[in-house]
């Protein structure tokens, strides 16, 4: 198996971070270095096909829990508090269910245990029209990008990833190939008889409809010392919406 890229920050309880589709371990940088300041060693990770961890046609939560398991044994790590946002969210799950003892507690962002219609069409269309042999500069991409996706935030969020892949040349650090025609795993639920009984946090935002009041039934089916709670002015993407809130009540959790 490869190794996951990381970046390493800190000392003390092993913290490792998982960002979301499309993202990469850099969306966490900020609230990264507060955990570290707050006696974690925090391993912001890169999972497979994104930010600077290799590309593979196999693209599934079985194949990204796997992932994490040799990360974690690779750094001789007994137990490990994690965070995952989105699809971070689920592979986090899906660890947590097949190695519960190498989870100490567990953080799930904006994510249920559930089954996802795929929607992220207007992304993959926006990102397929960029033509990197005529884009030069981050700006060009962004006017271009602007044609298919009205949204500023999502925008700079998919530009993160964008790198020069030789002297004039850009490109995109994430697999859009593979990615594009995996959409449909994204949305894949963990197993209906797969069950974490360790300290759990679900938090998720309030102008988010990922996670819905129906949907406590089923998080505590699979997780059944789950805590839920609800991030203030924050959609999807609350670690970054609302950082305060998020890094507080997490923290909280962690420390208790």
């Amino acid at each position: 198996m490869e190794l996951l890229h990381a970046k390493i920050i800190g000392e003390g309880k092993p913290l490792l971070i998982l960002h979301g589709f499309l993202g990469m371990s850099d969306n966490w940088k900020t609230l990264g270095n507060k955990y570290a300041e707050n006696g974690f060693q925090v391993h912001l990770i890169d999972q497979r096909n994104h930010g600077k961890s290799f590309h593979s046609k196999d693209f599934d939560y079985e194949f990204m829990a796997k992932d994490l398991g040799f990360y974690i044994n690779h750094h001789s790590i007994a137990k490990a508090n994690l965070i995952g946002h989105s699809m971070g969210g689920k592979t986090v799950m899906q660890f947590a269910c097949s190695n519960p003892n190498l989870v100490e507690k567990l953080v799930v962002a904006d994510i249920a245990p559930k089954y996802y219609p795929a929607h992220h069409n207007e992304i993959i269309n926006g990102l397929n029209s960029l033509d990197f042999y005529t884009i030069s500069s981050r700006s060009e991409a962004d006017e271009e990008l602007a044609n298919h996706l009205s949204d500023w935030g999502i925008r700079q969020f998919l530009l993160k990833n964008l790198y020069w892949v030789e002297k004039g040349k850009l490109g995109f650090r994430f697999n859009l190939s593979v990615l594009q025609h995996k959409m449909e795993e994204i949305g894949e639920n963990i197993s209906s008889t797969d069950s974490f009984g360790g300290e759990t946090l679900f938090l998720r935002g309030d102008k988010s409809e990922y996670i819905l009041q129906n949907d406590f039934d089923i998080i505590r089916r699979h997780f059944p010392k789950a805590e839920i709670d609800t991030i203030s002015n924050a959609g999807h993407w609350l670690h970054a919406e609302n950082p305060t809130a998020f890094f507080s009540r997490s923290l909280q959790f962690l420390n208790r």
